[in-house]
């Protein structure tokens, strides 16, 4: 069944199949691209990923810690958050290179030796106190051939990874530094607590130093006057040793004398005992005079009394004769009587010279032994002592210049112990604000605490897919456009009778313009259906999104219909491009400026702003662009309604 539609290039009439054809095309076009491009991470299994780790585990603490073998693990077992995951196969270099060439795997993660050792080198150089850190890196390699988005899934999936186990060892290491803080403001506690001690035992040892001055001043004065009396005692001393030393000499002279006095008189001891035989001898010789001169006496007298005075001479002599024996008699008695008497002490006298003969010989030898002591007595004893004194005198001089510097010194002493005591104090109320300045933590407080440092700002975006909630918008908008322009490809932007028609131009273009606009909320309708069925969206804004494509259609439908009406073909290649616009400046917004802003003045912008948040501006954006449009048309038409008389042959 044919329609009264002009076709376009072509006298054949337009069916309801060519009709339905355009109707169509926007939402079969729309569907495909909304079902193979909305949320692609529900099918991710549809894509393979080999894993290549090389990682070599390292120790910490005496614990093995493979965090690249963790990686894979985490690659291979998924995130909670979607329904699906890339299907995984632990591999090797070789493997995966060859499938990477042959399609078998659509991405390669590959884990590097160095990875354990540089996720952990950040802890390790903080417990350490120093080291350097490096960041832990793992490379995804996609073939040259590969699908657009497959990268961009892969890059993803490995970013997200990598960022939870970051985030993992950075809650650890951030837990283990709180801990540390609660540590250390107990220590510097304890350290308060001991500058505090401290602080006090300074003042007491201050308090005790300041009166070591007094003592040490007490104790030089001591030492000086010990010093003079060591001095004094010296001096005496070696006078001692002198008179020593002469006693020695006097003694040694006494030793020496006795010893020759008892050789002398031991010398003497025969003379002695010849001496005291002749005493003897006279003795008895004396006697026998002393008889004889008493007999001779008695004979003398006896003749002087006979002498006859004949020769008174003679008598006179023989009478002193007589009287001389007389005395002589007399005397040799009594030297008898004194030799008799003295005999026995003579006797004695041997045994007393022998006697003393020992005892001056013992005599001599003590005065030499004497004079010996005495003489080490001097050099060793009391000149040791007066040296030693001395010594004493010159240390208890040092002892006094040393007390004087002590007492000078304790001084000191006190006032930096009692400055000690003021630092040491004041270090100790720092300690204690620091102590209570330092945060504590406890064990569940850290790990809470920690998970947020490490990860301080999440978002409750609920978008788990690489392309966002405008991407339907988009596509719906674009797939409205190329509708349009499907329509116009089909159909006449104004009749063919146009220079001959009898209606006005404004007629003449609603008549062409009202199919278009038909089939375009057709399309619009559709594409919303398609777009339900798809997305699931809630009642609300499905109607809101159906009301906007139905009047983005009508008026795409316009804009075709104006660019077709006014340019022609060149019209529509203008209407690709215009598609071709809107894809390019909806997909991302880092497009060159001068081509944001060309997408900003097209009349897809409206509808793609209104097909994602309905919106008034939008909608009379849209209204705007279809009434301008249909302006341009008439306009057109009735340019077309004056032409030469070569256009209307040709035309017949």
């Amino acid at each position: 069944m044919t329609l009264p539609i002009e076709r376009a290039r072509s006298r054949k009439p337009i069916t309801w199949l060519t009709i339905l054809g355009v109707l169509l095309l926007p939402a079969a076009v729309g569907g495909i691209l909304v079902a193979a491009l909305q949320n692609p991470t529900e099918r991710l299994e549809s894509m393979t990923a080999a894993i290549v780790n090389l990682d070599d585990p390292v120790t910490i603490d005496g614990q093995v810690t493979p965090l690249g073998r963790q990686l894979a693990s985490g690659l291979v077992e998924g995130s909670d958050d979607l329904d699906s995951n890339l299907t995984w196969v632990i591999s090797n270099q070789d493997d995966a290179t060859d499938g990477l060439a042959d399609g078998t795997y659509q991405a390669v993660i590959t884990i590097p030796e160095e990875f354990s050792a540089a996720a952990t080198s950040a802890g390790t150089a903080i417990s350490d106190g120093g080291g350097r850190a490096e960041q832990a890196t793992i490379t995804v390699t996609t073939p040259d051939d590969g699908l657009v988005a497959d990268d961009l899934i892969t890059g993803q999936i490995a970013d997200v990874a990598a960022s939870t186990m970051g985030t993992m060892l950075s809650e650890a290491t951030t837990e283990n530094i709180l801990v540390g803080f609660t540590t250390i403001g107990d220590q510097i506690g304890e350290a308060a607590d001991g500058a505090l001690k401290l602080a006090n035992g300074a003042r007491d040892a201050a308090t005790g130093a300041a009166a070591i001055p007094d003592g040490a001043t007490q104790l030089a004065s001591g030492a000086g006057e010990l010093s003079t009396g060591a001095s004094s005692l010296a001096t005496g001393l070696d006078t001692i040793a002198g008179n020593t030393r002469d006693a020695a000499a006097g003694a040694a002279q006494i030793g020496s004398g006795l010893t020759a006095g008892a050789s002398q008189l031991n010398s003497a001891v025969p003379g002695l005992k010849k001496a005291m035989g002749a005493v003897q001898t006279g003795t008895t010789a004396a006697q026998t005079a002393s008889e004889e001169a008493t007999a001779l006496a008695g004979s003398l007298g006896a003749l002087a009394a006979s002498c006859t005075p004949t020769d008174s001479a003679f008598c006179a002599d023989l009478a002193v004769a007589a009287a001389d024996a007389v005395t002589l008699a007399t005397s040799a008695g009594t030297a008898s009587g004194y030799l008799n008497g003295a005999a026995p002490g003579v006797g004695a006298i041997p045994g007393a010279l022998d006697g003393a003969v020992t005892g001056l010989s013992q005599g001599g030898a003590g005065a030499t032994e004497l004079a010996g002591g005495l003489t080490q007595l001097a050099d060793q004893g009391i000149s040791a002592s007066a040296t030693g004194a001395r010594g004493i005198s010159s240390g208890a001089t040092q002892l006094s210049t040393g007390a004087t510097a002590l007492a000078d010194g304790a001084t000191e002493l006190s006032t930096g112990l009692d400055t000690l005591a003021t630092g040491t104090g004041d270090l100790a109320g720092g300690l204690r604000t620091a102590s209570d300045s330092l945060p504590s933590f406890s064990d569940s407080e850290s790990k809470s605490l920690a998970s947020v440092i490490a990860d301080p700002v999440s978002s409750n975006s609920s978008m788990d897919t690489i392309f966002g909630p405008t991407a339907i918008p988009l596509l719906a908008g674009v797939v409205l456009w190329f509708g349009g322009l499907a329509t116009f490809l089909v159909m006449r932007a104004h009749t063919a009778r146009t220079l001959t028609s009898r209606r006005s131009s404004a007629t003449l273009t609603l008549r062409a313009f009202a199919p278009a606009a038909l089939i375009g909320a057709g399309q619009g309708l559709l594409v919303s259906l398609i777009v339900q069925i798809v997305a699931s969206y809630d009642a609300p804004a499905w109607w809101a999104f159906a009301g906007t494509a139905v009047l983005a259609g009508v008026v795409f439908a316009a804009v075709n219909q104006a660019l077709v009406a006014l340019f022609g073909g060149v019209g529509r290649w203008i209407s690709a491009l215009v598609g071709v616009l809107a894809v390019a400046t909806g997909l991302i917004s880092t497009v060159p400026d001068w081509l944001a802003g060309l997408g900003a003045v097209l009349p897809t912008a409206p509808a793609f702003a209104g097909l994602i948040t309905a919106s008034g501006s939008a909608v009379a954006a849209l209204v705007v662009w279809g009434v301008l449009s249909l302006v341009a048309t008439t306009l057109a038409v009735a340019l077309r309604r004056t032409t030469s008389a070569r256009a209307v042959v040709a035309a017949a």
